[in-house]
């Protein structure tokens, strides 16, 4: 499944405060999707306890880590491009440990070791309590790899050091891996099958996030509807499962009701969703909380059924209409995002057309758009012909994306004139004097700073104005 690229964030140096015991430093840049920056707290959680402290800049690192993305061929593309940029700083430090972590690393694993001769350190996504062990293979000069799946990783134990962000939202992973076999995705074969985390373990993060003054978490998963704990193990096993444990088994409206009810002065976002797996359950318990976000992030690829099944996607046109129809009646003051992606392989111009009218339909806040690239390694890759010529690819996308900028406008201007809590997150880039903050729906508002606010504040704002991507507001 296509997850959110947070472009804003990509090539994001890991910075936390530093540890007076630790006298090694680690350079730790993140790429993809929050998932991705996700699992680099875990990783600096990891090597803080074997001496790392973070640092940004890179002529004092002993260990830089790059964790990947492959999702995306830009992703790729960048990170190899960022590797033949540490160069000169091998030659000045011959001792300097240079590694590869995530998805990319899993998909091309000796490929970095062989053709990037630079890397020292390949790590998957479930391998990174193995980090100290590879660590000593590349002290005693050997390459070091692990890049093994498992189906029991989940990481409930780690307490995640947190990005140097805002201190305000912070990401907490519920779900690992994916059992969707998406035909474009890579997904599965990096992250491996998906596995639920420990619901304690889930609630007692919030706990301490709270206590730390957090004051927004997003819970994460690849597939985070199909969230399911029995007493752990692969998902797809738990036909398997005891009568007792199918019978106490939490799924993913009830771990969301336990979030919520606990940290009550906390906003709750959850990403990404998957219409297969989203049940009436979950938009009932949206609209019991008022602190969980109304906004929902629903990819759907596409908006005809044919090229759905194709993709096997485990959905219909139809059925995902039925969906959003629920979400508007059940929760209908909720925001609605989605992915698509233009000229699929086969992909007709009256199947283009059927997207174009589900956007118009579902009248979508925004999107997250792209146009299709093969992925190495993925069915469709393997089965089918990439046979959309480019120029055909680009101009759907372009009037995916046209279309979405108008959707856009005419659902911004509905929260006009309308009085928002907006959770203060930061200046605004474009001007020091405004804040930046998001509404309930996830559209960012800026506004102006006054004397006694700050970051962390929930204020009441009044939008008065609006662009496709931005309300402008004033503090009430």
């Amino acid at each position: 499944m296509e997850k959110e690229i947070i472009e804003r964030r990509q090539g994001e140096v890991l910075l936390r405060q530093s540890a007076n015991q630790n006298s090694k430093k680690l350079f730790l840049e993140s790429y993809g999707c929050q998932m991705n920056f996700s699992d680099s707290e875990i990783v600096a959680s990891i090597l803080q306890q074997e001496g790392y402290d973070t640092t940004n800049q890179l002529e004092e690192a002993d260990l830089i880590l790059l964790n990947t993305c492959s999702i995306r061929e830009k992703a790729e593309q960048t990170v190899r491009k960022r590797l033949s940029q540490f160069n000169s700083l091998k030659k000045r430090n011959p001792k300097l440990t240079i590694g590869v972590l995530g998805c990319m690393a899993e998909r091309l694993k000796t490929k970095f070791l062989d053709e990037e001769h630079l890397v020292d350190l390949v790590v998957g996504p479930d391998a990174y309590r193995d980090l100290p062990n590879l660590l000593q293979d590349t002290d005693d000069g050997r390459n070091a790899i692990n890049v093994l799946l498992s189906k029991e990783e989940t990481y409930a134990d780690i307490s995640p050091v947190r990005l140097g962000g805002n201190g305000v939202t912070a990401f907490v992973t519920i779900t690992r891996g994916c059992d969707n076999m998406c035909t474009f995705c890579v997904v599965p074969f990096t992250r491996g099958r998906e596995r639920s985390r420990d619901p304690h373990s889930i609630l007692k993060e919030c706990e301490e996030l709270a206590k730390n003054n957090y004051k927004e978490i997003t819970l994460l998963g690849q597939n985070i509807d199909s969230y399911l704990w029995y007493g752990g193990g692969p998902k797809k096993d738990f036909n398997k499962a005891s009568e007792l444990q199918k019978a106490t088994a939490i799924n993913f409206a009830k771990l969301l009701d336990l979030v919520a009810s606990s940290n009550p002065k906390i906003r709750i976002r959850f990403s990404t969703s998957n219409p297969q797996d989203m049940s009436e359950d979950v938009l009932h318990i949206m609209a019991k909380h008022k602190n969980i976000c109304k906004y929902i992030h629903l990819p759907v690829q596409s908006g005809s059924t044919t090229v759905l099944q194709r993709m096997n996607r485990q959905h219909t046109r139809e059925e995902y209409i039925e969906l959003v129809d629920k979400i508007r009646k059940i929760v209908p003051e909720c925001a609605i995002s989605h992915d698509m992606i233009a000229g699929f392989c086969g992909e007709t111009e009256e199947e283009h057309k059927e997207t174009l009218s589900l956007m118009e339909y579902a009248n979508y806040d925004f999107g997250y758009m792209f146009s299709y690239s093969e992925r190495p390694g993925t069915p469709a890759h393997k089965k089918m012909a990439d046979d959309v010529p480019l120029e055909t690819k680009k101009r759907r996308l372009a009037e995916i994306i046209e279309l979405q900028q108008k959707l856009s406008l005419q659902r911004m201007k509905t929260y006009v004139g309308k009085s928002h809590e907006v959770l203060i997150e930061g200046t605004s880039k474009k001007r020091e004097d405004q804040w930046y903050g998001r509404i309930s729906q996830n559209a960012v508002v800026v506004f102006p700073k006054k004397d006694n606010t700050k970051i962390g504040d929930f204020v009441k704002v009044k939008a008065i104005q609006c662009t496709s991507a931005t309300l402008i507001g004033e503090q009430e």
